[in-house]
């Protein structure tokens, strides 16, 4: 994984560079709502959007989702088990991860 410190140097610069293309306001209102909001409305939301159509949600809000849900819920091992299926989905770069929800999952259910 790239270094979050780097990356957050590159997305402040982006945001203020002369001439480059901004976050789209979409974006911008998804992350603020989504980074406070009850781990059952944006279970609700994901899941409502999913079955519309399963590939239309961005992968990297996907896993901002589960990973905002799964904080919140740390003990819901069926929460954990379909987040690691989400992450497996579209691997392998984050497969690792989806081990290790599934691997928690199944020690909370023994």
């Amino acid at each position: 994984m790239p270094d979050l410190t780097r990356l957050t140097r590159e997305l402040i610069e982006s945001t203020h560079e002369e001439n480059s293309p901004k976050i789209p306001d979409s974006v911008r209102y998804f992350v603020e709502k989504i980074t406070f909001a009850k781990p059952e409305d944006i279970l609700s939301a994901v899941r409502e959007v999913l079955a519309e159509d399963w590939m239309a949600m961005p992968v990297w809000a996907r896993n901002l989702a589960y990973r905002l849900v799964c904080l919140q819920r740390p003990d819901d091992a069926g929460l954990l088990r379909e987040a690691a299926a989400d992450l497996f989905s579209f691997g392998p770069d984050w497969d690792e991860f989806a081990e290790e929800l599934r691997a928690r999952a199944t020690q909370l259910e023994s």
